[in-house]
């Protein structure tokens, strides 16, 4: 299924936001695309356009489609709880976000070619879905023959901590990690503000 696969700092740049990791580019130039740069006045935006920039920023972030947006939306909504919550939960369980947050890509984008090139184990079983959808106790971990690639070193040498993250558990003699649990709303970085989302899809 097609990726967006274009500028990812002109989009950062969109949202006001490195919603792709560091970036050096974006660091200079925060304010958004455009040939006018910060001297064109730009109008207020309506509550409509402010519901779906946070739409948008989302499903960038985490690498989504429309379709498949929607469609977690519409999981997230048939569960209890917070439905916002529900669904920051949902795409913080992916697995190729996890593979992200477990320090074995540098990015999202990184870690979902890992799965697709079939380097990553899911509960010991070979997985190239990055939208799989983990459950508390599963296990992820680096097929054998991939644990010593140069670029997956790399990143687990230059990662910060996975302790960090509370939901997370990160074994690093055996080279795997465990999603213990859900992630609280609190526990989660991104700058989402998921009750724009909710009111957007209500319409």
């Amino acid at each position: 299924m097609a990726r967006y696969t274009g500028p990812t700092t002109k989009k950062a740049r969109k949202f006001g936001e490195a919603i792709y990791g560091p970036d050096k580019s974006f660091e200079r130039r925060k304010y958004p695309p455009g040939q006018h740069g910060t001297g064109k006045r730009r109008r207020q935006k309506s509550d409509y356009a402010l519901q779906l920039n946070e739409k948008q920023k989302a499903k960038y972030t985490y690498g989504l489609l429309e379709r498949q947006f929607r469609n977690l939306f519409k999981s997230a909504a048939s569960k209890k709880g917070v439905t916002g919550t529900v669904l920051l939960q949902f795409l913080e369980s992916r697995l190729d976000n996890t593979v992200y947050r477990l320090g074995l890509a540098p990015t999202r984008r990184a870690a979902r070619q890992l799965v697709t090139h079939k380097h990553i184990l899911l509960n010991g079983v070979l997985t190239n879905i990055p939208s799989a959808l983990l459950k508390p106790g599963d296990v992820v971990s680096i097929r054998n023959k991939s644990a010593h690639m140069e670029v997956i070193q790399n990143a687990v040498r230059s990662t910060p901590s996975v302790s960090k993250w509370a939901w997370l558990e990160w074994n690093s003699e055996k080279m795997e990690g465990k999603f213990l649990e859900y992630p609280e709303r609190d526990n989660i970085p991104e700058k989402i503000n998921e009750q724009l989302i909710v009111e957007l899809y209500s319409k």
